[in-house]
């Protein structure tokens, strides 16, 4: 099958060019096609004629995307509405990546795909109307929501953590629990997925739920290191978005696409940061 991805240069984009290697992939960053110009994905589709779309492209600066509305909405919203018009019209599926964080945060138990949603910013407003925008207007949709994104390339929160090791000790929050999820293994859900045309809205997140400081500790203790990890409240990192308190994700829908717990993750991580390491 020929594949389109778009955000092919982002973590997900870049492990999705190797889960799906066995397709055609047509990979597409931001300059080669951009997402918010309809004319732009149209012509993108006529010329390319892909059997499947996947969209890895967004706009992922939580905080950024309170003084940048417009522009996290155009990406995160427009585009998907664009790729939903243009898919639709040629009866190709789509598949959209959304956030744990279109949910408020306030549930004491894992948030399952027919939970009430209730974005608390702007960058999860965005990203439930680019959900709503693709289910209204592509029949044939996969909404996949996922979380807290780790891998050994790119810019997150776990690497970040890692490369500050060095310091004398670090604070982390011990109060937001989500559920870390290896880019690669969230890629191979994808790419199992889409062979399956169960369209609908999925929850692919690493498996079980964890606190920041419980990722980082759990990191480190593989690694070794012995810098401090002082488990403090998130108000200690004041932000200018407000993030969900606890967003951990479960899923009940069908194929029952079940990604590894988030401790595997964590120990595939720090075998490549291993490997690097001694090279």
């Amino acid at each position: 099958m020929k594949i389109l991805i778009t955000g092919a240069d982002g973590q997900l984009g870049r492990c999705l060019l190797t889960a799906c290697a066995r397709h055609e992939l047509l990979p597409f960053t931001h300059p080669s096609l951009d997402i918010t110009q309809l004319d732009k994905v149209r012509e993108a589709l006529s010329c390319h004629r892909p059997g499947l779309v996947i969209n890895a492209a967004a706009f992922n600066d939580v905080d950024g995307a309170e003084s940048r509305s417009a522009e996290a909405y155009a990406i995160n919203a427009l585009g998907p509405r664009n790729l939903a018009v243009a898919t639709a019209a040629r009866e190709i599926p789509l598949v959209h990546v959304s956030t744990d964080y279109v949910f408020s945060g306030t549930s004491r138990r894992p948030y399952h795909e027919f939970d009430q949603t209730n974005p608390q910013s702007v960058y999860a407003a965005s990203k439930l109307a680019g959900e709503e925008e693709v289910r209204s207007l592509n029949p044939r949709h996969y909404v996949v929501r996922t979380a807290w994104l780790f891998w050994e390339d790119g810019k997150n929160f776990l690497l970040s953590m890692y490369r500050l090791a060095a310091q004398n000790q670090l604070k982390v929050a011990s109060d937001q629990y989500g559920s870390p999820t290896y880019v690669p293994h969230l890629a191979q859900a994808i790419c199992k997925l889409t062979g399956t045309e169960a369209y609908g809205t999925y929850h692919f997140a690493g498996y079980g739920g964890a606190s920041r400081w419980e990722l980082v500790n759990d990191l480190f203790h593989r690694l070794s290191i012995t810098t401090p990890i002082l488990a403090v409240s998130s108000r200690e990192f004041p932000a200018p978005a407000a993030r969900p308190a606890y967003s951990v994700l479960s899923t009940i829908q069908d194929p029952r696409i079940e990604l590894p717990a988030w401790q595997e993750g964590v120990e595939e991580f720090a075998h490549h940061l291993q490997s690097r390491a001694l090279i």
